[in-house]
């Protein structure tokens, strides 16, 4: 039975009164939400809150829930607005990517995804990788939120474009755009280090 197929399950027996099947999807998928709102929100001591309310909100709708997508991404799309509503409610900016770099899950890093692969047995290539990490974060940072959104969806949390749509609830070639353009911006960042054409990302 595949992940999808489980979920379908817990959900069907949540919505015939089920509370632990909820149970299990929560444990299943809190330290994934815990992520991926920790990318979006700057200040730590808000995101465990922001998650509670996420499951509380998904807990709630769940009997309207009609599997039209996979339980995760309608997930992820509600722990997106509810992380959405706080920093526009509190009027404060995502947590910056060099923040993130400290997380002792690094392979999960904008870096690890983005960075060309070099030779770090040298020196000048460990200095090379560290400037190219720096300025990925630098890129991530500037970028707008609906664009940082939907390429730390696909790089990091490696959902689907169709995926990364519902989540973000616009079509696919809005979310294809914003993955291209936030791409574009990070490339042209990387340009000079890289010393690549005009013509190519990296």
């Amino acid at each position: 039975m595949s992940d999808r197929d489980t979920d379908q399950v817990l959900v069907a027996r949540v919505q015939a009164g089920d509370r632990g099947a909820f149970d299990l999807l929560v444990s299943k998928y809190h330290r994934k939400v815990l992520r991926l709102i920790s990318r979006l929100v700057r200040d730590p001591a808000e995101v465990e809150d922001i998650a509670q309310e996420t499951f509380i909100k998904a807990y709630r709708a769940l009997p309207q829930f009609r599997a039209e997508s996979a339980f995760y991404t309608w997930l992820y799309r509600i722990a997106v607005n509810t992380a959405k509503n706080y920093l526009s409610a509190s009027n404060r900016r995502p947590i910056p990517m060099s923040d993130l770099m400290r997380a002792d899950d690094e392979d999960d890093s904008p870096s690890a995804i983005f960075e060309p692969s070099v030779d770090v047995h040298t020196p000048d290539s460990v200095l090379l990788s560290r400037e190219i990490a720096k300025t990925v974060e630098q890129a991530m940072e500037a970028l707008p939120a609906d664009l940082r959104t939907a390429v730390t969806l696909r790089e990091i949390e490696g959902l689907s474009y169709e995926e990364i749509a519902a989540a973000m609830n616009c079509p696919i070639g809005t979310v294809r755009s914003r993955i291209f353009r936030a791409r574009d911006a990070i490339a042209e960042r990387l340009r000079p280090l890289l010393d690549t054409p005009d013509d190519k990302r990296w």
